[in-house]
């Protein structure tokens, strides 16, 4: 893995923005470039720590799962221009590519499409005060981290940076986006994450839940954008220390998330310096999983 990069710099392309943790570029009319970086966010704050080789885990995750679902979706990778063409200097270029995606510019739907199989995080919270989740009824007495019957989808609003996606029901992503497109959004959701739950438990990784985002193309094809399935948008669990009833390890970085909560921090910018220690046992997470996943 390469040293940390907080932020990227490519001085021969337009940044048209910079987000929690990736930096997007403009290519020309149909492309964009996409560099992930070792940034990290917790509880919607970039913090000024980051986490080494990060960037290059995510990407290469994403790019493993967006492979791996093609038959099912399409995704936003370009196949008719190359990084070479895009990034000529070769130093510039060998340093990037581990952590680079060249996309199709699509038009992003403005929904956040998350898939729950467990019962964690927020959605523990809202089961304990109203017995369901983002007003999805569940069975009485279930346990933090509970196995839910079957999958839920509890879609959210996209944010901007420095603010909170807010729940939305299914009723809500039909007015943003139509029928139409709202039901395939939620069904390959679901189908997504049923198909990736099951191969991750065969490696030994309990995908908790998930977030997704969509896009469509000038003919109205949904795709697969942004990214898919990584350790920054999923909780991870290792299969053999899960156990209902208590907070699971992670590979994810719900590890952060829990330091953070033992700290005196309000969780507004800006966010805490992460010890050493705390950073390298996170980026060997992030290594971990990938290596479960792909080998």
């Amino acid at each position: 893995m390469s040293q940390a990069l907080f932020d990227s710099h490519i001085p021969h392309l337009p940044l048209i923005h910079r987000g929690k943790v990736r930096d997007i570029y403009s290519v020309d009319e149909q492309h964009l470039l996409i560099v992930t970086t070792d940034r990290l966010s917790a509880f919607d704050v970039i913090l000024p720590t980051p986490i080494a080789g990060k960037g290059e885990v995510l990407t290469q995750t994403a790019l493993f799962w967006f492979r791996h679902f093609e038959h099912l979706i399409p995704n936003h990778l370009a196949t008719d221009l190359t990084l070479e063409q895009v990034i000529p200097d070769a130093v510039l270029r060998s340093e990037l590519a581990p952590r680079t995606m060249l996309v199709k510019k699509l038009k992003a739907l403005p929904i956040e499409a998350i898939a729950r199989g467990y019962l964690i995080g927020s959605g523990w919270k809202d089961y304990q005060a109203t017995g369901a989740v983002c007003g999805i009824p569940l069975p009485a007495g279930l346990q933090l981290a509970d196995k839910l019957p079957e999958p839920i989808y509890t879609p959210s609003s996209k944010a901007d940076v420095g603010e909170h996606d807010e729940n939305i029901d299914f009723a809500t992503t039909v007015t943003l986006v139509g029928l139409d497109l709202a039901t395939q959004v939620r069904d390959m959701t679901l189908r997504i994450y049923k198909e990736a739950a099951a191969y991750a438990l065969a490696r030994g990784i309990i995908i908790a839940d998930t977030k997704f985002e969509f896009g469509v193309d000038e003919h109205g094809t949904l795709h697969l954008i942004d990214e898919a399935l990584t350790p920054d948008s999923s909780r991870f669990w290792p299969l053999d220390s899960y156990a209902p009833g208590k907070s699971p390890d992670s590979f994810d970085k719900q590890f952060v998330r829990d330091w953070l909560e033992t700290l005196d921090w309000d969780k507004t910018a800006p966010g805490p310096q992460l010890p050493a220690d705390i950073v390298e046992r996170t980026a060997s997470k992030y290594r971990e999983a990938l290596q479960r996943l792909t080998a």
